[in-house]
């Protein structure tokens, strides 16, 4: 069994369109369908217009300073178009959810892929899961573009790299030595490296912030780098300095 084969590529897109929601389109498959359509990139930076009602906010939450940073580059340059968008910080081990105009949603400890590293091995996703070495159990650092999808016990999965069968899921408690539960609920992230390169996400997390989110329109998942830079992983973040720093500024000041 490959990685790949543990979820179906059955992705339901609620699409909303203003106040309009798109139909939901549900495919099965007795083990795995053909991926679906990739949804369009946000517009490139250079042609965004910032809505007027966009503004970071974070409701109290404290960020570190990369995830701020990348926080309100996303808000000022409109990087995520008109849809939600997620912060993955992977040094934290620590996700945000945030609309579309950059108001935090919420907030939760994450469980990681087990090796620390920004990309993946090619054609992992496909491998059969034995064959995984424990040095190749990355989550990758980048932008994506999320769809949705469901395993094969019919659970719902937010795919963050479907090629390289990384997803956004509830935390699976089935092997009772690997204590997931109690890796979320530890006060430090030094023990949150347990996963193949999913995300892990409390049940309570996914099933009231993240799902309801996405399920109304499939978001940007902003994945921090751990050796990389930021300018690495995310070029744009050079355009429009004097704003971005602004809005972090503010953020720092008022938060």
């Amino acid at each position: 069994m490959t990685l790949k084969s543990f979820f179906d590529k059955d992705v339901m897109q609620g699409l909303r369109m203003g106040a309009v929601l798109g139909a939901l389109v549900v495919g099965t498959a007795l083990w795995w369908s053909a991926p679906s359509p990739t949804l369009p990139p946000a517009s490139p930076v250079a042609n965004a217009v910032p809505l007027p009602q966009r503004q970071l906010d974070l409701a109290g939450e404290t960020l570190s300073p990369d995830a701020l940073r990348l926080a309100s580059w996303v808000v000022a340059a409109s990087d995520n178009g008109t849809r939600p968008f997620v912060v993955l910080d992977k040094l934290a081990a620590r996700v945000v959810v945030f609309d579309a105009g950059g108001h935090l949603l919420g907030a939760s400890p994450v469980l990681l892929g087990y090796a620390r590293g920004d990309d993946t091995v090619p054609g992992i996703g496909e491998r059969p899961i034995e064959e995984v070495r424990p040095e190749e159990r990355t989550t990758p650092a980048g932008r994506f573009v999320a769809s949705l999808g469901r395993n094969t016990l019919g659970e719902d999965v937010v795919w963050v790299d479907y090629d390289a069968a990384v997803s956004m899921h509830r935390v699976r408690l089935i092997n009772p030595s690997e204590r997931r539960a109690q890796r979320l609920a530890s006060a430090t992230p030094d023990d949150n490296r347990i996963s193949y390169g999913c995300v892990n996400l409390p049940v309570e997390f996914f099933d009231q912030v993240l799902w309801p989110t996405m399920r109304t329109q499939p978001g940007i998942v902003y994945v921090l780098p751990e050796h990389k830079s930021l300018e690495q992983v995310f070029p744009g973040l050079t355009a429009r300095p004097a704003v971005i720093h602004r809005l972090a500024t503010n953020d720092r000041q008022h938060g």
